[in-house]
């Protein structure tokens, strides 16, 4: 998205943290002194906030970081045993590694030797700063920039590949906005007050950095200036983040020899030739901001573009560089961002990095350690049930007219599930890890990373490739390749218990699965075919139905309060809201199918019905900073765990039902939203 103890008393706090009653759901959690109809996250989770505090090094605390804490935990105890040479313990022998083992072994030690990084100072990046200070004009530009691509760095812009958004059987090569450092293009452009702190504390933050690596104080602060300047300007001319939810928007194919008149001030012809690809076209997925880009370099001096760029490779080498570098990078991004109060143990730092660089190997190990199969047969069992839910609640729809619901039907049943893990683990047996060398193997990594993006661009779909590694507490739907892809790091408690109540699994994952499902008909989903291919297989009723419908969750949620005066935006947040919505009502009648065939009884004196709602109110509970609160308002198309209980349960007669909720408390909405 956490004291240090040993790692197996640290593996016996979060198991014991994690309800183990037969009801499914945390009965502790509870806050008896709330009325269900008036708040009924506060019900569910008030008691657990009370007395789960955020930790000083978290921006935020719930039942996601536990269990990805849980999970973090279980990768440690993975990397300490295959590092343990680097790290003299005698646990695994160097010889007795796999090629695996020791490349994830000795990723992990050389992150976690800082007395080793302190000791080369920034020598690791030296020759790349050393190259950006000999560019002799702006013709090499593009030559530079290409190389810091296959370092890892993304200056100016993005570049990678992707699905054809209108051939999904093609991959091609894909450009879009970037080069900016802040979490979104608002924090340069907008004049509160608190924006007007934050590009202030930025300033002095680059600034410090500089000196950090060695520039007299007078030069640094005339250097972050520049860099400001610099991204201020990228900033402008980028897209909200609103617009980029438009996938018809973000569909731009041109030719190459358009895009160099486009933005004649960038070698995009030797920037391709120098990421290895030859291309007559690409996907230019915000012109106008291309068109900004060209005018930022042409107007911006060659000696404030090797500044940018020196600041690009410090800036995002910072982790892997001194404990000084790491510790002001700290400050900033997540101090001042974030208002995390401590950074995190070093440890917590390197499972994350190799996670990110080596995440299936790592994860390989993960899975055998932590992934059972009776988990991944029931989710896919409680998938088929949900998708039947939805096939039922598509038929049922008054809204929507036949053909849009043939066509709908038919998407539903190409729907692909991916469950746990990928069918085939990526190789990385090209990716040379040296103990010692934390820069160099960062460096090697992001090199086969680029080399593998590109490499798929004029070659067959892999739908069997995945976008996270196994331990992730996530799930995620692919519109493009119409699939539903649930990582084995989600498939556990709370969200999964294996020897738990059926309601509560109903509740908590099968809410999530529901969520993704629902996700192919959002307002950016429903305009894919079953075939991932982007085009319009609406009737122009139906589309006008469904944005009516679609207004109402913007309204509603558009006028919750995130924090101070920021509140949500109902516009970037309404595909997360949208899934939240349809995918709890797909979960519930999942349920009650279920309950049908079985006869349930009550338990710790809540109906089946109240568990349901409770098991997927409890998953959401948490606490969360201010300052973490307001930058997610902005930047996360997620609603806040608040939100995402009372925003969806105030909208459902079904829990209305279950509570005695009657009209006029605040958890019966008197102007209910739905679309699915």
């Amino acid at each position: 998205m956490f004291v240090s103890l040993r790692l197996p008393a640290l593996l016996l706090i979060a198991l014991s943290a994690w309800p183990q009653n037969p009801t499914g759901i945390d009965l502790g959690a509870i806050d008896r002194a709330a009325q269900p109809c008036n708040d009924f996250y506060q019900y569910a989770c008030g008691t657990w906030m009370k007395n789960n505090p955020i930790p000083a090094d978290q921006p935020r605390w719930g039942r996601f970081d536990e269990l990805q804490e849980r999970n973090r935990q279980t990768l440690r105890g993975i990397l300490e045993k295959v590092a343990a040479p680097a790290l003299e313990k005698a646990a695994v022998p160097a010889t007795a590694r796999s090629a695996a083992e020791q490349k994830i072994g000795d990723a992990y030690a050389s992150c976690m030797n800082t007395k080793d990084l302190d000791a080369k100072g920034i020598a690791p990046v030296q020759p790349a700063l050393d190259r950006i200070a000999k560019l002799a004009d702006k013709s090499t530009l593009a030559i530079e920039v290409a190389g810091e691509y296959a370092a890892g760095f993304r200056p100016f812009f993005r570049f990678g590949s992707g699905q054809d958004a209108k051939d999904s059987t093609r991959v091609i090569a894909q450009l879009g906005q970037g080069g900016i450092t802040l979490p979104d293009r608002d924090y340069y452009l907008k004049s509160d007050a608190r924006s007007v702190e934050i590009r202030a504390k930025y300033l002095a933050h680059i600034q410090k950095m500089l000196e950090l690596a060695g520039h007299d104080a007078a030069r640094a602060a005339a250097e972050a200036k520049s860099v400001m300047t610099l991204e201020t300007a990228l900033a402008t001319v980028s897209a909200d983040r609103v617009a980029l939810r438009d996938p018809q928007k973000r569909y731009n194919p041109t030719t190459v020899t358009a895009l160099a008149a486009m933005a004649p001030a960038f070698d995009w012809k030797a920037f391709l030739q120098g990421t290895g690809i030859t291309v007559d076209s690409l996907n230019v997925s915000v012109p106008e901001f291309i068109k900004g880009l060209n005018g930022a370099i042409a107007g911006t001096s060659l000696a404030n573009l090797k500044v940018y760029l020196a600041w690009g490779v410090l800036k995002n080498s910072a982790p892997l560089l001194t404990s000084a570098l790491a510790t002001e990078n700290f400050n900033f991004s997540e101090k001042t961002l974030l208002g995390v109060q401590e950074q995190a143990p070093r440890w917590k730092t390197c499972v994350q990095l190799v996670d990110r660089q080596l995440g299936e190997a790592l994860g390989q190990k993960y899975v055998e350690q932590a992934f059972g199969k009776a988990g991944k047969e029931r989710t896919l069992q409680m998938v088929g049930e949900i998708e039947g839910e939805m096939a039922k609640d598509i038929q049922a729809l008054t809204w929507m007219s036949e053909a849009t619901k043939k066509q709908s039907l038919a998407k539903l049943a190409l729907v692909a599930n991916k469950i746990g893990f990928p069918e085939t683990w990526r190789d990385y047996a090209e990716v040379q890890i040296v103990r010692g060398d934390l820069a160099g193997n960062s460096g090697r990594v992001a090199a086969f990373d680029l080399r593998r993006e590109l490499g798929k661009i004029g070659k067959p779909v892999d739908k069997n490739e995945w976008g996270m590694t196994p331990p992730t507490v996530n799930a995620y739907y692919s519109p493009a390749q119409n699939n539903i892809n649930f990582p084995a790091g989600i498939l556990q408690p709370p969200f999964y218990f294996r020897d738990g109540d059926e309601v509560a699994n109903y509740g908590a994952i099968g809410a999530v699965v529901g969520h993704e499902l629902t996700h192919g008909f959002d307002d950016q989903g429903r305009q894919y075919d079953g075939e991932g291919n982007l085009r319009d297989w609406w009737t122009a009723e139906d589309t006008k139905s469904f944005k009516e419908r679609a207004d109402c969750l913007v309204n509603e949620y558009g006028a919750f309060v995130a924090s101070g005066d920021v509140k949500l935006n109902g516009r970037l947040t309404l595909g997360e809201n949208g899934a939240d919505n349809g995918g709890v009502r797909l979960a519930y009648m999942a349920m009650m199918d279920s309950l049908a065939k079985h006869t349930l009884s009550d338990m710790g004196g809540f109906t089946p019905e109240q568990r349901f709602f409770l098991a997927y109110g409890q998953v959401w509970c948490q606490n969360i900073r201010d300052e973490a609160a307001r930058q997610r308002a902005l930047t996360d198309p997620h609603s806040l765990g608040r939100y995402r209980v009372n925003g969806v349960l105030q909208n459902m007669p079904e829990f209305q039902q279950a509570f005695g909720c009657r009209a006029g408390q605040p958890m019966v909405s008197p102007n209910s939203c739905r679309i699915w």
